[in-house]
């Protein structure tokens, strides 16, 4: 597919983000400068301390909105990482909750907190558009699931992420609506495809952000922006509502900057969905209390897979972070197999749902999916069409997986591993690559022979964090070290079915003895954003 100079424009989103930014929220007037700081100062609180605060009556859920409104105002601009901000319908939900909490009528933890969602889960009223040019002006009439759970756990929707389209990247920069950029250096990609979550939580532009997660959407953006990022066990959370990426494999979960802001995030978001496929009976649980128990018995597996072919600044950044966790717990150990039923993709959800798309609106993607889809409507001569045999054999691999990966954690508890191998690219050498159909292959931006999309080829950036997806199992992602150049890495642990207060005990241990998650981005309102250069390796450059 030949990418035209007004194509690549698009790619870019130049016009569409003034768009965005202008068109869909009433500007609020530039505060004073000390207005500022303080907007600043409330913004950079974890989500756990301003809930005390609201229930503490020290502070109302509308001068929480108003502060992360400011910040919005001055730094989105920059990280380009809301879509749609829903200023007027957030301050009129604080009003609501701050007449309640007058009243001592404290709805859950969450009671008058903004939070965000990414873009890909409808919200009545408000478009939810999956960054994407076909869904730009799609406005659906009911919640998702977990947006009604929160609502009616007293949480505000500040508004909409920004995401790789259709959630089908681990970059974050294909979006009509522009990349969203990396707070820790604007040149840099967030990681995707919950890109404008983990970038919203790590600028301060709000305290807590729901993500997706179908090959490692949710812990990749956590990684490369320097956050807490949870996928829980499948079906733990509905993702009814939400659009799919492939549905077989989709989890949504919390993105926030503490392990106990995810924890608090997690116990609200958590029930059975009945008119939900994949939805599971779960027992309840305080999230927040388990996550303060004892790891000093627990038994951690380092399975060798996952450290393959590290940048070197993560493999000693993981090293660390392993002496650590040796001394916090009974020990690690490198024999740790994990069950390989190799699953793979191809359960068929993701191209069923995009060809009955297709048939209604066309091939109207960004460039580099359209070309995706273009080769799965009319396929290649030669090339192999996935039949109807094929997607049940895939499926049955995958529930066969999940059925045995529990029996691998026999002698030891949990699993430690690199949350990427790969450092984050920069934005236009990511574009750069993308545009010529080639992926995603690390912090040089060199390709690596498979799609942007496939996070299952070898150099993927999601290359460790798909198969939990696979599996069905809790995994966090957390930080542990920071690059010479000042990027985020990150640490993932995971653990069988259900585990969820496992994982987040040895991450709360974990956070407890190290210092990075209170380390912040050198993000400020002096920030120049570095521009998007068409690569020169362009079609129209040739």
């Amino acid at each position: 597919m030949k990418l035209t100079r007004r194509g690549f424009g698009i790619l870019a989103g130049g016009a569409v983000i003034a768009e965005t930014l202008l068109g869909n929220w009433p500007m609020l007037a530039q505060p004073a400068a000390g207005e500022v700081a303080d907007a600043d100062k409330l913004s950079a609180m974890s989500l756990t301390e301003v809930s005390e605060m609201v229930h503490n009556k020290t502070i109302t859920s509308t001068q929480l909105v108003k502060a992360l409104l400011d910040r919005i105002n001055v730094y989105n601009p920059k990280v380009n990482c809301y879509v749609t901000v829903m200023a007027k319908e957030a301050l009129g939900q604080a009003a609501q909750l701050d007449a309640e909490q007058k009243a001592n009528k404290f709805r859950g933890p969450l009671h008058g907190i903004p939070i965000a969602l990414k873009d890909n889960i409808d919200t009545a009223g408000t478009r939810t558009t999956a960054a994407s040019p076909m869904f730009k002006d799609r406005v659906p009439t009911e919640d998702a699931d977990i947006v009604r759970r929160l609502k009616g756990a007293g949480a505000i929707i500040l508004g909409k992420l920004n995401l790789h389209e259709f959630a089908l990247g681990c970059t974050g920069d294909i979006s009509y609506f522009g990349p969203t950029r990396n707070p820790w250096s604007l040149e840099y990609v967030t990681g995707g495809s919950s890109a404008g979550s983990g970038a919203a939580v790590s600028a301060a532009l709000v305290y807590g952000a729901l993500g997706t997660d179908t090959g490692g959407s949710i812990r990749c953006p956590s990684a490369w922006c320097g956050i807490v990022g949870l996928k829980p066990t499948v079906g733990l959370v509905s993702i009814r509502g939400i659009i799919p990426c492939t549905a077989d494999l989709d989890h949504c979960g919390p993105m926030a900057r503490t392990v106990e802001d995810v924890a608090l995030m997690l116990g609200q978001m958590t029930g059975y969905d009945s008119l939900d496929i994949f939805s599971v009976q779960s027992t309840p649980e305080d999230y927040v209390k388990a996550m303060k128990q004892p790891v000093s018995s627990f038994r951690l597996g380092t399975p060798q897979s996952f450290y393959d072919h590290l940048d070197p600044e993560i493999d000693k950044a993981v090293k660390a972070a392993l002496e650590v966790l040796t001394k916090l717990t009974a020990g690690v150990t490198s024999s740790a197999p994990l069950w390989d039923g190799s699953p793979g993709a191809g359960t068929g959800d993701a191209d069923f749902y995009h060809h009955d798309l297709i048939e209604k609106y066309g091939l109207n993607y960004m460039p580099p999916t359209r070309a995706r889809f273009e080769k799965l409507e009319n396929p290649p001569p030669g090339t192999k069409v996935p039949t109807a045999a094929d997607a049940a054999r895939a499926h049955q691999k995958l529930m066969t997986t999940r059925r045995m990966i529990d029996s691998s954690f026999k002698d030891f508890d949990l699993v430690v591993v690199p949350t990427t191998r790969l450092l984050a690219p920069k934005i236009n050498d990511s574009l750069a690559i993308e545009a010529k159909g080639g992926g995603f292959g690390g912090g040089a931006g060199g390709a690596s022979g498979g799609k942007v999309y496939d996070w299952f080829a070898p150099g993927g950036g999601c290359m460790n964090t798909s198969p939990f997806d696979a599996y069905g199992v809790p995994a966090i992602s957390l930080p542990c070290g920071f690059t010479e150049s000042g990027m985020p890495i990150g640490l993932m642990i995971a653990g069988p079915h259900f585990t969820e207060g496992k994982v987040l005990a040895l991450a709360y241990a974990y956070q407890q003895a190290t210092q990075w998650h209170k380390k912040q981005p050198p993000l400020t309102a002096e920030t120049v954003v570095p521009p998007i250069i068409e690569s020169k390796s362009s079609p129209e450059n040739k």
